[in-house]
């Protein structure tokens, strides 16, 4: 089994294609892996999308670059649940895309998207058009065979320099073009994916979270949105980012934090996060 379509592939089977309007899918998650975090459920569903985007313009272009106006996170996911994917397109062209969409697990919602846009690009610069078709045409038949991700072992993130409760900062190394998510996150020109980046911004927050006056109580605090999402540009393999996370006001008694991510000296993403307490029943 080759790594293209395995590594960093979330959709098995397209089970509903209303042609450049709304599909709906689903991905098994495997069993053995030792985590599904919630920016890979977002993964999913732009994946989704993604398909639906490309059919539309013949496998032209594609959409690579990302904004989310709103990501709601409503519910974990776990090793073993088969997640249930729907988007709704609400423009397509070749050169860009609109949508939203949301994940469940067992009929309870897990995340929503909402107000997201994606560039639409050449496809050729990132993967075989045939192979992407051929692919499709899989997904709307019988399906891909289940268990092909691996997992995604999360990137090291060194501490840097920060105000205790206020602000932290960290540096992330991208792992070089070896790495197995490479070669479906693209062929043809590998590319860090967002979502990671964005899992390791989050990180980055929980920490800084549980050093903020607000997790003095001891009850745990979660994150609920992600909202302003915005990746500036590509991250190669083996860069190294700058990220860094600051307490902002709340945002309707929530706690809020602006999230950024740097590359010598010049922007790649920014995003704020909103986290709030979830009570131990």
């Amino acid at each position: 089994m080759t790594d293209h379509f395995a590594a960093f592939s979330f959709v098995d089977r397209i089970t509903a294609f209303e042609p450049g309007r709304r599909a709906r899918g689903t991905f098994a998650v495997p069993a053995d892996v030792s985590s599904f975090p919630a920016c890979l459920v977002a993964e999913a569903t732009g994946q989704l999308a993604a398909w639906v985007a490309m059919a539309h313009v013949d496998f032209r272009t594609r959409p690579v670059a990302a904004l989310a106006g709103d990501t709601r996170f409503l519910g974990a996911v776990a090793p073993g649940d088969t997640l249930a994917l729907a988007v709704e397109i609400e423009s397509c062209d070749d050169e860009a895309v609109a949508y939203a969409g949301w994940a469940e697990v067992d009929g309870a919602r897990v995340l929503e998207l909402n107000d997201c846009f994606g560039a639409m690009l050449p496809v050729e610069d990132f993967d075989s058009p045939e192979a992407l078709r051929e692919r499709f045409a899989l997904l709307c038949g019988a399906g891909a065979p289940p268990g092909r991700f691996h997992g995604v072992p999360a990137p090291q993130l060194v501490a840097g320099e920060g105000t205790r409760g206020e602000s932290a900062q960290a540096t992330l190394q991208v792992p070089a073009a070896a790495a197995a998510f490479f070669a479906d996150h693209f062929p043809r020109r590998p590319v860090f994916p967002a979502t990671l980046l964005l899992d390791a911004q989050i990180r980055l927050a929980m920490r800084l979270a549980d050093e903020a006056d607000a997790a003095a109580s001891g009850d745990p605090l979660v994150p609920t949105r992600m909202t302003r999402v915005k990746v500036r540009s590509f991250t190669p393999p083996g860069s190294t980012l700058e990220l860094a996370a600051e307490i902002a006001p709340p945002v309707g008694g929530r706690m809020a934090m602006a999230l950024t991510a740097s590359a010598e000296g010049r922007t790649v993403a920014t995003a704020r996060l909103e986290l709030a307490v979830r009570k131990a029943h």
